[in-house]
């Protein structure tokens, strides 16, 4: 029985022995292409979602879910666009040069060994931008956008992955392996001219040739369209007798508001007789709004007061226009400069945003919104109906007939 028990622990200790076989290059060469592929589309598709979110008036992205988690917030933020061009869309160049450097190591070789080194410094240039994003996520614009985070995890994940490969077919240090690696990329003449050159030039023509979407501007001259108060003291735009009439309730740091903004302005001057436009303030400020019980939209109630005083001096449109083409900055307003676009006299304003006819009207108009059952910006009034964020397609079909 003893003499058994030694012969069968014999194989055992045998095969604790036993070495595994390491995965094949090939594996490895694979599981990176399909990463940087998977990042390429995730990017794409935020770039189309960053120009839609602009463009479209009914669009809201699928991640919009609450205030922490919402891709459209993460999208209208000024971090959302590097030298000229979206984040998104510079993700999409950043992994086409990773593919390219990527394609030529396919096959195991020691040149295309090397390019490995080159990957992993674009990895973790890569790695480092994506900690940079979600930190002005967490501590500036406060709000995640779900198809970032996963850019972010593949991005860490390519970092990773390049490591191995090189401590797995041991290229060596990094900065020689990087020399031999620009060596190897510098001789391959077909991919420097074939795959590099047209690369750099599409990049560049991209970035002389790609539309400014992202700055909603084009609101037309004021003088081709009548506007006037109403019996309640509110400035209207549009028809004199319209067929159909819109009352606003929004908030000039609200980027929604802002949108429909320049939509309903260029709906309004193609066609002025049919479409009237009336205007009340709805600032998301905890300052003045009750509904609001935090700290959000700091600097628009005044924002709002600003636009009042230029109402009760004819010049409410004026000042409407160029408060949304500043585009919820309430912190960086220059007043002085705000005042003189306008025509207002800026040693009036200081002393004219404490009249008591602008903080009644600036509660008169919170008051309506709140018993209408306001809690968010924009709101709009057709036909006695309440809509929320946009305008029911239906409802606009009237203008179009």
């Amino acid at each position: 029985m003893r003499l058994a028990i030694i012969h069968n622990s014999i194989p055992m200790k045998a095969s604790l022995g036993r070495k595994t076989r390491p995965l094949p290059y090939r594996v490895y060469w694979v599981a990176a292409l399909i990463l940087t592929l998977l990042a390429m589309l995730d990017s794409i598709y935020l770039a189309v979602m960053h120009y839609r979110i602009y463009t479209d008036i009914g669009y809201q992205s699928f991640c919009a879910i609450s205030k922490a988690i919402n891709c459209d917030t993460v999208s209208q933020s000024a971090y959302a666009v590097l030298a000229g061009l979206p984040v998104s869309v510079w993700g999409i160049f950043g992994y086409a040069y990773f593919l390219l450097v990527l394609l030529p190591s396919s096959k195991m070789g020691n040149g295309s060994r090397h390019i490995w080194s080159f990957l992993f410094i674009l990895a973790l240039a890569y790695g480092l931008f994506s900690i940079f994003l979600a930190l002005v996520s967490t501590y500036y614009i406060r709000s995640f956008c779900i198809l970032c985070v996963i850019s972010y995890g593949i991005n860490l994940w390519l970092l990773f992955h390049t490591w191995i490969v090189r401590r797995r077919f041991r290229t060596g240090s990094l900065a020689a392996s990087f020399r031999q690696s620009l060596s190897f990329l510098r001789n391959n003449r077909r991919w420097t001219w074939g795959a590099m050159l047209p690369f750099f030039v599409i990049i560049g023509l991209t970035m002389a040739f790609f539309p400014s979407y992202w700055k909603l501007q084009g609101t037309r001259e004021l003088d081709e369209i009548t506007k006037g108060i109403n019996l309640d003291g509110d400035p209207w735009i549009g028809a004199t007798e319209p067929r159909l009439e819109i009352i606003e309730f929004a908030d000039y740091q609200c980027f929604q508001c802002r949108k429909m903004h320049f939509y309903l302005r260029q709906l309004i001057a193609q066609h002025p007789g049919k479409i009237r436009l009336i205007h009340r303030h709805y600032p998301m400020d905890d300052k003045v709004n009750p509904v609001v019980k935090e700290p959000f939209h700091v600097g628009s109630g005044a924002m709002a007061m600003l636009a009042i005083h230029a109402g009760l001096k004819g010049k409410f449109w004026e000042m409407n226009d160029v408060l949304y083409e500043l585009g919820g900055r309430a912190e960086r307003i220059d007043v002085a400069s705000v005042a003189s676009r306008v025509g207002l006299e800026v040693s009036e304003i200081a002393a004219e945003l404490r009249n008591s006819d602008v903080l009644t009207k600036l509660r008169k108009d919170i008051q309506a919104g709140l018993q209408l059952g306001i809690a968010g910006t924009p709101a709009y009034l057709v036909n006695g109906k309440l809509s929320l964020g946009m305008i029911p397609s239906e409802y606009l079909s009237i203008v179009f007939e």
